[in-house]
């Protein structure tokens, strides 16, 4: 008896230990025991055919995370372009991103078919990229399912854009239950990946009746930026987000920050806003600071709006719902 009492009150701890959504990093052990590695081979794979992989991919978790939670919700492909990945914020979703959950899923499907998640395989490939890029490594946690809705439309007023001051950073960051340190931490994923002119053009030719150009941009930088993005530019053209070290996943951002080399104006308002400067400079200072913050930050990234149970699906093609 009392050894069925024992297994009764561990399973009735285990289930509700794990509470509603909640995620657990050896989700797979039995269904799917080798996903990281099937995953972490297909990333492989796809940034040796090209670096954009690391930023693209990156994003692409964080997109989706931020718009009904990490529920993979951004891959659905609509035929009437009214789906997540359509919204005027997504369209500018590098395809090297959606490509990579493509390749790993078909590659996980064939040693573990119907049994993970693209919303799960996203998480994981967020991870490798990272990784790749000379950054920190960290343990996924997994149990997500992926979404039942994707509209274009649930998009508008829940990405941060690059004209946010940090209050309005700190608002939408706040509406998923991330910190204004979190923040901070995941802004420093702009230590890869570009942008595009029309991001910021207004930092060079139409901050203020006074300036022109955004006092707060280091002048050299500013004259580099004129250069690479002059008035009507081919809107196709970007620019690094960190101008030193473009292709390596370091604290660099953060010395930028110092310097007055940030792309955005929700970059540089990291720095100029008494509040969050502390931060910034203890990021810059201190690598390991950062890549303590970042992982934390990428796990509560990852937790949010999960889907478990009913409430989600297992789809056997990323870019389409099962039913």
């Amino acid at each position: 008896m009392g050894l069925w009492r024992g297994i009764v009150l561990l399973l009735a701890f285990t289930i509700i230990g794990r509470g509603e959504g909640q995620l657990v990093e050896n989700f797979y052990r039995s269904s799917c025991p080798n996903v990281e590695s099937i995953v972490q081979q297909a990333v492989s794979t796809k940034f040796s055919q090209t670096f954009t992989t690391i930023p693209a991919t990156l994003r692409l978790f964080f997109h989706d995370c931020f718009v009904q939670g990490c529920d993979a919700s951004i891959m659905i492909a609509s035929p009437n372009n009214d789906a997540e990945k359509d919204a005027p914020d997504n369209t500018s979703l590098a395809g090297d991103g959606f490509d990579t959950v493509v390749k790993a899923k078909q590659a996980v499907e064939q040693a573990c078919p119907g049994k993970v998640s693209c919303a799960d395989i996203l998480a994981i490939a967020a991870r490798d990229v990272v990784v790749l890029a000379g950054g920190p490594s960290f343990n996924v946690e997994l149990g997500r399912r992926d979404g039942l809705i994707s509209q274009a439309s649930l998009v508008t007023g829940n990405l941060p854009e690059p004209t946010f001051n940090l209050n309005q950073l700190n608002t939408i960051f706040a509406k998923n239950n991330l910190s204004q340190n979190d923040m901070i931490a995941l802004s420093g994923a702009h230590t890869v990946g570009f942008s595009h002119c029309s991001r910021f053009s207004d930092r060079l030719y139409s901050f203020s009746s006074s300036s022109s150009v955004d006092p707060s941009l280091n002048s050299t930088y500013a004259q580099q930026l004129e250069a690479a993005c002059p008035q009507n530019v081919d809107p196709s053209i970007a620019v690094d987000l960190d101008p030193v070290t473009p292709r390596t996943f370091d604290n660099v951002y953060y010395q930028n920050l110092v310097a007055g080399k940030g792309l955005l104006t929700s970059d540089q308002v990291l720095y100029t806003d008494p509040t969050s400067q502390p931060t910034i400079v203890d990021f810059a200072n201190n690598p390991g600071d950062f890549n303590g913050a970042f992982i934390a930050a990428m796990k509560k990234l990852g937790r949010v709006g999960v889907k478990t149970g009913k409430d989600g699906e297992i789809r056997t093609d990323c870019t389409a719902f099962n039913s």
